[in-house]
C-alpha cells in the first residue's frame, strides 16, 4: 500500500474513532469520495482489504489502524 493511502486510512479511521468511539466500524469505501475519481487507488485499497487480508465489509477502525501501522 502506498504511503499516501496509508496516511489517509489512518487519518480517516482516527477521525471516525474521535467522532463515534473505539467501537466504530469502517469499510474501505470510507477512504474515498462518492465519486470514483481515482479508480487505481480504490482498487489498491480494495485489493489490500479484500484479497490480501480477507476482511469483512465493516471492520473496527482501531483494527485497521493497527494493521496499517504494522505494515500489513
Amino acid at each position: 500500500m502506498r504511503d499516501s493511502l496509508r496516511e489517509k486510512v489512518i487519518a480517516v479511521c482516527t477521525k471516525k474513532i474521535e467522532q463515534k468511539g473505539d467501537n466504530v466500524g469502517v469499510s474501505f469505501y470510507a477512504f474515498f469520495a462518492n465519486k470514483n475519481d481515482n479508480p487505481e487507488l480504490l482498487m489498491e485499497a480494495a485489493t489490500w482489504w479484500i484479497q490480501t487480508h480477507k476482511l469483512d465489509h465493516f471492520e473496527k477502525a482501531i483494527k485497521i489502524i493497527e494493521m496499517v501501522k504494522a505494515g500489513k
